[in-house]
């Protein structure tokens, strides 16, 4: 064979592997195009919503001019083999007041993970339909006008992690069925409309629960807490909770922020946490109960808590010396009494404390000079206090 049959044989090869990449190009997706069912469904949603602004993150989501995974915001795509398509596997939108029922397409996302449409104005009832996603995680609908009953739905929600429907109007009791998430480690029903007690049995791996601002009813159940060995944060505070509160809530091993104010305890209960107690509690809010009775001494013994409020109750007796020698004389960092009862002195070491933050006016106190900022407001007059010595008028 001649050097120029060599040649253009070698020609002839070269362009037949090209002219076979360029097709094998054209008969598959590239790996930044978007499932096709996940475009029809996320044009769907766009098409639904209603903007308060021309420019917005959902003005940018062009179908037309680009391929939804290179939207410049709201939408996160990944690949997942062996499929060659992009999925969306997340939503954010900004919070500018967005407002629209929510789709049952978006059921359609199949690999959504995280949908977030928080500070909108989304209305209705949430769509059952959202919770058969079977990959969701975080789903955060806070702040809309969303109403109606939480969906029985949500037991499908295998994989969430995080769920908050605080902020809207959602109606009805706190669900015993969320006992059946076992992957979810937060849960925000804030400032809602909710009622009735808190169920017995609650997610066994929450990290964070929040009910705040509801209506919710009833004491504080050990079989409903007790099993929680990874809670740290329990805000509870502006319901109408009552009863008294048992030494056993805050022995909970991983516990670390508490908030039960504005609720109707009465009653406080401690219990100096033991050498095999690994209790993490930071901060503690009872203020605003009908809580009756003495500062509890043992608080003096959980050595990380630095802030208590116990103010606007009805509590009576001296401050414990104690609240100011814990910790190797640091004491509480911050601590909340005004509004009570509280008679005697003040102990000398709260004077010593750096950068101390407190508040122990309008009590029953002794030698609380006005020039220091944590005696302020002034003391009850003095014929309340002897009254309140010599009668249970209160």
């Amino acid at each position: 064979m001649s050097e120029t049959e060599t040649e253009t044989m070698q020609i002839q090869i070269q362009s037949l592997f090209l002219i076979s990449i360029f097709f094998s190009l054209l008969s598959s997706p590239t790996l930044s195009l978007t499932l096709p069912s996940d475009i029809a469904a996320l044009a769907d949603f766009k098409s639904t919503i209603t903007s308060p602004r021309r420019l917005s993150c959902l003005s940018t989501w062009n179908f037309t001019a680009s391929d939804p995974c290179e939207f410049p915001c709201g939408i996160s795509c990944a690949r997942s083999d062996p499929n060659r398509y992009s999925r969306i596997i997340a939503i954010t939108l900004d919070p500018i007041g967005y407002s629209a029922r929510l789709p049952d397409s978006l059921a359609n996302l199949t690999a959504l993970q995280h949908l977030d449409l928080s500070g909108n104005a989304f209305y209705n009832r949430i769509p059952g339909s959202l919770f058969t996603l079977p990959s969701l995680k975080t789903l955060v609908l806070a702040s809309n006008s969303f109403t109606g009953l939480i969906p029985a739905s949500v037991v499908k929600a295998s994989a969430l992690q995080k769920l908050d429907l605080s902020r809207n109007s959602i109606t009805g009791s706190v669900p015993q069925f969320l006992s059946s998430l076992s992957s979810l480690t937060t849960l925000d029903l804030s400032y809602n409309r909710l009622s009735g007690p808190i169920p017995d049995t609650l997610p066994l791996n929450l990290v964070q629960l929040a009910l705040r601002g509801n209506s919710i009813t009833g004491f504080l159940k050990q079989s409903a807490f007790a099993p929680l060995g990874s809670i740290q944060v329990i805000e509870l505070a502006e319901n109408r909770l009552q009863g008294k509160l048992e030494s056993w809530f805050f022995l909970l091993p991983s516990l670390q922020q508490v908030n039960l104010s504005n609720n109707s305890f009465t009653g406080i209960s401690v219990q100096s946490p033991t050498a095999s107690n690994t209790n993490q509690l930071v901060a503690i809010d009872l203020g605003f109960n009908q809580i009756k009775g003495t500062l509890p001494v043992q608080l003096a013994q959980f050595g990380s808590l630095v802030a208590v409020s116990l103010r606007h109750n009805a509590l009576t007796g001296p401050v414990p010396a104690e609240y100011c020698m814990a910790k190797k004389g640091v004491g509480f960092r911050r601590l909340l009494l005004d509004g009570n009862f509280l008679s005697g002195e003040v102990p000398e070491g709260f004077f010593e404390i750096k950068d101390f933050v407190g508040s122990f006016g309008d009590n029953c106190l002794e030698r609380c000079p006005d020039s220091m900022a944590f005696c302020s407001p002034a003391q009850k007059p003095q014929s309340i206090c002897k009254r309140k010595q010599h009668t249970n008028w209160f």
